[in-house]
This record gives structure tokens, C-alpha cells and sequence, in this order.
């Protein structure tokens, strides 16, 4: 029955993806009728008919995709997280991926004197322009690269507090006191380069109206790797579901193995934050989700995460598009939202029992 019902979710999830793509296609700030009706329409001129070609093509289709992809590096990391760390409570960013993401993109901000009007009223639009880093393609290069670099430099920071991987608490520990930190040290860059507000607003908010095909084919790239990779490791996640007692008397190099897993975390959340800033919730969310649809080993909660978190994103990618169009929410406030509002009934109807398991 559980395998049945495995099978069945991740058509189900293919197919609202699948929906999700074509809906995608339909909405945004420029309205259907100017859009795809002006690409089907035989009354449309030639040049309607190429500047709604641009705005599907260049601009909605990636956006929508590199949205199910961001949510399926999010999901994947989120069920990494909680198997690794042995807590339903644990978030992809425990290790301080976020914060340093964060502190990297301040800083990159702040060297070229807060983003020089990068960031505008297309932030809060899918019209024409076609990211919201769209002054020059390598400015938003370095703003990518400086946040994954910042994420993977405070994940080593975390790793270098800890001690290595051995205690699972104090990895835990350590990523919580390096993700106050850089917030802090975040903070006070801001404080001196005020002309980055704006522009780091769109990054701690989150959005997926930056990105484009590079992006897409980057995160799918990513993913297909991580996702292979735990798909190999689930056996490690299996044993410390047990205990780690049990998981070393089942033979398994549980440090080497631990270690291989933080860095498959490290790179499936540093590739999605960014290229969408901090997203909220969904590497939470999506196992949760998935655990109360069907109880499944590790090996196959991989993929369900993964397709639960690319659901998740790309249906609040969706609703942040509709809901005041033509213009848009942040997808990060949205997911914050919805998140939250999730976890508190979940946690009403579990009686305050959901942190069962400690770390």
C-alpha cells in the first residue's frame, strides 16, 4: 500500500507541476489577453505577436520552472535536514546557509554602492524587464556567486565550530550561532551602506523574478546531482532514524557518511538561495507534507520531497503573480505566510508533540 501510494504521489505531483507550467505561461503582470492571446490572436500585429513571444519564452517559462526547481532543491534539502539532524523541526538554513548568503550579497552590494538602481519596480512586477538584476549580466553573476559563496563559507564556519560532524548537537548549535552572527555582521554592512536597502530587500524577501534559463538549467543540474547523491546516502539516514548507537552497529561509517550529507545540503540550499533569495518554509514544509501523506524510507522520501517543495514554490509562485496582479507579493512572504499558518494547525492537532524526536 505505501509503494502504491508513493507511485501515485509523485504522478499526482508531476502533473500539478505540469499544470503549474502551463498556468505559469498565462499569468503575469502583462495579462492574458496581451500575452497569449496576442501569440494566438490573428488579429495581432507582428510586433504584439514578438513582444508576447518575449514575455513567455524569456521571462514566465523560466520563471516557472527555475520556481519548481528552487522548490525541489528546498524540498530535497529540507527532508536532508531532518533526517540528518533526526528533528521534523529542522530547517535547511540550521547550518547558516542563509545568513551567509545574506552577508554576501550585503557586502557585494555595498562594494558597488548599494546595486546602482538594480532593483526597481520590477521586483514587484513580471512585466518586460527580464530580471530584477537586469542592469548587466555580470552584476547579477557576482550577486549569485556571492551568495553561494557565502553560504558554503558559513556552512564550513559551522563545520569548523563543531568540530566536524561528529555531535549532532553541536553542529546544530554552532549553526544556529553562526546564522546570528552573520546576521548581525549583515546588519551593520547595511547600516553603513544604506543604498543597499533596496536591493538586498529583494534578496531577503524573496522572488523568482530573476530568474532565467542559465538559472533554470543550473538548479536542475544541481538537483539531478543532489538528488542522486542522498538517493545513494539514504541508507546513513535509514540507521540514524534508529539511533546512532544502532546506525554503528549496522557497520555504517556514520561520520564520512554525515559529512558527505552536510555537503549535499550545503549545495542543494546555496544553489536555491541563490537564485531566489530566502524562500521561508517550504524545505520545511515538503517532507512534513509528504509524511502525512505516506510513510516512506528515506531513499524514497527524496523524491516525494522534492516533489512536494516544487509544488509548494511553484503554486506560491503562481499565487504571488495572481493574487494583486498585475502586481506581485514576494513569494518569500507568501511561503512565510502559508508556512507558518501550516505549522501552527499542525502542531494544534498534534498537541504541541511535533518536535518529538531530538537531535
Amino acid at each position: 500500500m505505501s509503494s502504491r501510494r508513493t507511485v501515485w504521489l509523485l504522478w499526482l505531483a508531476a502533473l500539478l507541476c505540469a499544470a503549474m507550467v502551463l498556468l505559469g505561461l498565462c499569468i503575469g503582470s502583462a495579462g492574458f489577453e496581451n500575452t497569449v492571446g496576442s501569440l494566438l490572436g490573428a488579429a495581432a500585429g507582428e510586433a504584439d505577436r514578438a513582444m508576447a513571444q518575449q514575455i513567455i519564452w524569456e521571462i514566465r517559462l523560466p520563471r516557472t520552472l527555475g520556481a519548481l526547481a528552487a522548490g525541489a532543491l528546498l524540498g530535497l534539502a529540507g527532508a536532508l535536514a531532518q533526517g540528518l539532524f533526526r528533528n521534523p523541526l529542522a530547517d535547511p538554513y540550521l547550518l547558516g546557509s542563509a545568513s551567509g548568503a545574506s552577508l554576501g550579497v550585503a557586502l557585494a552590494l555595498a562594494s558597488v554602492g548599494g546595486g546602482g538602481g538594480m532593483v526597481g519596480s520590477s521586483m514587484m512586477s513580471s512585466g518586460v524587464a527580464i530580471s530584477v538584476f537586469s542592469s548587466s549580466l555580470w552584476v547579477r553573476l557576482g550577486l549569485t556567486g556571492a551568495a553561494f559563496a557565502g553560504a558554503v563559507l558559513a556552512v564550513m564556519l559551522t563545520l569548523s565550530l563543531a568540530r566536524g560532524v561528529q555531535h549532532t548537537l553541536r553542529l546544530l548549535l554552532a549553526g544556529v550561532i553562526v546564522g546570528v552572527v552573520l546576521g548581525a555582521i549583515t546588519s551593520l554592512v547595511l547600516l553603513f551602506s544604506p543604498d543597499s536597502l533596496q536591493a538586498m530587500q529583494a534578496f531577503l524577501l524573496g522572488s523568482t523574478s530573476f530568474i532565467g534559463w542559465t538559472s533554470c538549467l543550473l538548479m536542475l543540474v544541481v538537483w539531478l546531482l543532489c538528488v542522486v547523491a542522498a538517493w545513494t546516502l539514504a541508507r546513513v539516514l535509514d540507521g540514524l532514524s534508529l539511533g546512532e548507537a544502532t546506525a554503528i552497529s549496522l557497520g555504517l561509517p556514520i561520520g564520512p557518511l554525515r559529512a558527505a550529507l552536510v555537503a549535499v545540503l550545503a549545495l542543494a540550499t546555496g544553489t536555491a538561495v541563490a537564485q531566489t533569495g530566502l524562500i521561508a518554509f517550504v524545505g520545511l514544509a515538503a517532507p512534513h507534507l509528504v509524511r502525512a501523506i505516506v510513510r516512506a524510507p528515506h531513499r524514497q522520501l527524496m523524491w516525494l520531497a522534492s516533489a512536494m517543495g516544487a509544488v509548494l514554490l511553484g503554486g506560491a509562485d503562481l499565487l504571488a503573480r495572481w493574487l494583486i496582479a498585475p502586481q506581485e507579493l514576494p513569494v518569500g512572504v507568501l511561503t512565510a505566510v502559508l508556512g507558518g499558518l501550516y505549522l501552527l494547525w499542525l502542531m494544534h492537532r498534534s498537541g504541541g508533540a511535533l518536535g518529538g524526536k531530538g537531535a
